[in-house]
């Protein structure tokens, strides 16, 4: 996730403990943190091979750490090479001209979006077909997120920077509408290197102005009913996508994250809308009166298509919902479904997974004759994990379906959600989110008149119900050799000695540049284990602290964190399904003064394979779950990025010869002033690594191969 203003998002006022009820610890001594610098050398970039073969599962970690840096370029291990091919404004068409990166390029519907994000492999043969094992083309398809802004315009796509303040010029919000949303792009090697490929047919963009139909419970729900559609059953456009998946029947599922930012409400939208509950539900989503967007996009005006900016203004205007666009927000905030191998097929909204701040969705290893099971986290401070029960049943034909987002139909419009509350001992418990339990049917803290009101008003079922707040759950992965589930959860500025407890239970301070950083500075990365994946209840230990590697062993490094391993933030996280290596990706602001955003491999055990730990602040006292110490065995950095990039997306080849990461926002931090004076760039990456035209930085898509053409991680 990027854009720490909308990161920061914290509208979870409800009285829900910390965590369970019977423990009311609070931690009052914290430890104070010094971070130490770290100089990492180069890695040339260049072409890169590939090979065939299958992959066997990797049991030691084959190459030597990476160390902390602050350059401006990507740093992989010695006898690894690192390559761009695939940048914000490539062209997806054979008549779309090279991008200038100027700020004067235009028909972004025709080119790779921006901020690049989660990312899936799926396989093509020889012949252009579906593949599972053919390694050497494929389609990648992957999120872009959102945009480098710094007030308001998107500055890097403008010739000038772009327009500061209201009303926005249309045209440039045009552009912007077209780099956010989703994009599939067809990759080949020649057996030297790999390249997209712009002329193919199976290259598509998905923007916010795509057509979409809504699926699942909330289809024809009156709160969801626009101008745009009076019947409540197509929308326009996915946006702020996050995290992804790839489902067991072969399709692409995108996460629909902070996209409450984009919305505008008017002061006095509250009084307008009378006794509408959804106020309750705007602010309870982030959305208050009078609230500035993002970007400005419902200032915009142009004859002939006005709904284009219209739509972002989310205040009741008209005489009824059908006349104006105040249930547009409710929208968004879903699963997307799309089949990256048919671009005919529409997008789909699942909203029978819920509506949040969706990082990603990860599902359980399917069997057949029971449940798909998905998870997913709300990435937003304390928020919730969640969990999807399909009420079909697995059938292993589904695995290759004559119609892939048919099955989606079967197996992700019907079902229970649920949502965690964790355990002092340990345990935990998934609480049903439905009409069926009594605690939301007959709720007196927010009114549900059905399903659809569930899955449109998530967050306030699961406040309803009491689920464990925690900080901010983003990418969810599952382990392949043992089916256990694994959620990061990055940090959290508002976690205090207050409100501790045993499954986020560090408050402490950490020192940036002599500047003091307060709550769960550096995140951490929980661990469930069921005995099936549809039980209602489950086992959990945390995985991993994230910490500084100097950081107090007893307080704060609980994980034994070294040169080699030590991160903060802990973001996107992806097993390889050919190798079981599970790597770790970061989104970090607090440990930038020694090291830019990372990469590591980690070979992770089980839970229950470390102790408890007892945190003791004054009088109180904290009991939490924490898996053994890492090694530079078990945890490793593989990978450092350029300056201000976020390392977000990880996927694979089915030989795991080559993986492909996405590098988000480098020189975020540029000033908006400067766009024009490349002297005062954070980052002239990838530029500066030989890859296409003008300096202004890129999110990119790189591939990494090993020299001797062997296994990643090996």
């Amino acid at each position: 996730m990027t854009h720490a203003q909308f990161n920061n998002e914290d509208s979870n006022a409800s009285h829900n403990p910390a965590f369970d009820s019977v423990l009311q610890a609070r931690l009052s001594r914290r430890g104070l943190l010094r971070g130490t610098a770290a100089l990492g050398g180069a890695a040339a970039l260049g072409g890169c091979a590939t090979a065939s073969g299958p992959a066997s599962p990797v049991h030691a970690l084959g190459f030597t750490a990476v160390a902390k840096t602050t350059a401006d370029q990507v740093t992989v291990p010695v006898g690894y090479t690192a390559r761009v091919i695939y940048a914000l404004g490539d062209p997806l068409t054979a008549s779309t001209p090279a991008y200038r990166n100027d700020g004067n390029d235009a028909d972004f519907g025709n080119r790779a979006g921006d901020h690049h994000d989660g990312i899936e492999w799926f396989g093509l043969d020889a012949t252009g077909q579906p593949s599972d094992s053919f390694a050497s083309r494929g389609l990648l398809a992957m999120n872009h997120e959102a945009t480098t802004d710094e007030k308001l315009s998107s500055f890097f796509i403008h010739a000038n920077g772009g327009t500061s303040t209201l009303p926005r010029p249309a045209a440039e919000i045009d552009k912007e509408l077209m780099i956010h949303g989703l994009s599939v792009v067809e990759v080949q090697s020649d057996g030297k290197a790999w390249a997209t490929k712009p002329g193919s047919a199976f290259n598509r963009r998905v923007t916010t102005m795509t057509p979409v139909t809504i699926h699942g419970p909330a289809r024809g729900s009156e709160h969801l009913v626009t101008k745009y559609s009076p019947d409540g059953t197509q929308a326009r456009g996915t946006l702020n996508n996050c995290g992804t998946g790839r489902t067991p029947w072969g399709t692409f599922i995108s996460g629909e994250e902070n996209w409450f930012g984009y919305f505008f409400r008017d002061a006095k939208d509250d009084d307008a809308r009378k006794k509408d509950k959804q106020v309750q539900a705007l602010n309870r989503y982030g959305r208050r009166a009078g609230a500035a967007s993002r970007h400005g996009w419902e200032t915009g005006n142009s004859s002939g298509n006005a709904d284009t900016y219209a739509r972002w203004n989310n205040s009741a205007v008209g005489a009824s919902a059908k006349d104006d666009f105040r249930n547009e927000m409710n929208t968004f905030g879903y699963i997307v479904e799309i089949d990256p191998y048919d671009k005919t097929t529409a997008l789909r909204k699942r909203t029978a997974l819920g509506r949040m701040g969706h990082e990603n969705a990860t599902f359980a290893r399917v069997s057949a004759g029971r449940p798909v099971v998905a998870y997913m986290g709300d990435d937003a401070r304390g928020e919730y994990i969640y969990k999807f029960v399909s009420a079909a049943r697995w059938d292993p034909a589904d695995a290759r379906p004559a119609n892939r987002l048919a099955a989606g139909d079967k197996y992700l419009d019907k079902g229970t959600l649920f949502v965690a509350r964790f355990k002092e001992d340990g345990t935990g418990e998934w609480l049903e989110l439905s009409m069926n339990n009594p605690v939301i049917a007959n709720s007196s803290y927010f009114e549900f008149k059905g399903e659809a009101d569930v899955v449109i008003f998530t967050r306030l079922a699961a406040d309803a119900v009491g689920a464990t707040r925690m900080d901010r759950p983003e990418w969810g992965g599952v382990n392949p050799r043992n089916g256990e589930v694994y959620i990061t959860l990055t940090n959290n500025s508002a976690r205090t000695a207050a409100n501790v407890d045993s499954a986020n239970p560090r408050s402490y301070t950490d020192l940036k540049a002599g500047k003091e950083q307060k709550g769960n500075v550096h995140g951490h990365i929980v661990r469930l284990a069921e005995k099936s994946p549809a039980d209602a209840a489950f086992q959990w230990d945390i995985y991993l602290f994230a910490s500084e590697a100097d950081a107090d062993k007893a307080s704060v490094n609980l994980s034994n964190l070294t040169d080699d391993n030590d991160l903060s933030s802990p973001d996107g996280l992806v097993f390889s399904k050919a190798t079981g290596v599970c790597w770790i990706q970061t989104d970090d602001s607090a440990y930038t003064d020694n090291t830019n955003c990372m990469l590591l491999a980690a070979l992770p055990g089980q839970r229950g394979d470390g102790t408890s730990k007892t945190l003791a602040y004054g009088d109180r006292q904290v009991i939490t779950h924490v898996g053994k110490p890492q090694t530079p065995a078990t945890l490793k950095r593989f990978l450092v990025g350029p300056k201000g990039a976020e390392i977000t997306g990880i996927t694979e080849t089915p030989d795991g010869r080559a993986i492909f990461v996405n590098i988000q926002h480098a020189g975020e931090n540029t000033k908006m002033v400067d766009v024009n004076d490349v002297t005062k760039f954070e980052s002239q990456w990838p530029s500066n690594a030989g890859y296409g035209a003008g300096k202004r930085p890129r999110s990119a898509t790189i591939v990494i191969t090993k020299n001797d053409g062997g296994v990643i991680g090996t």
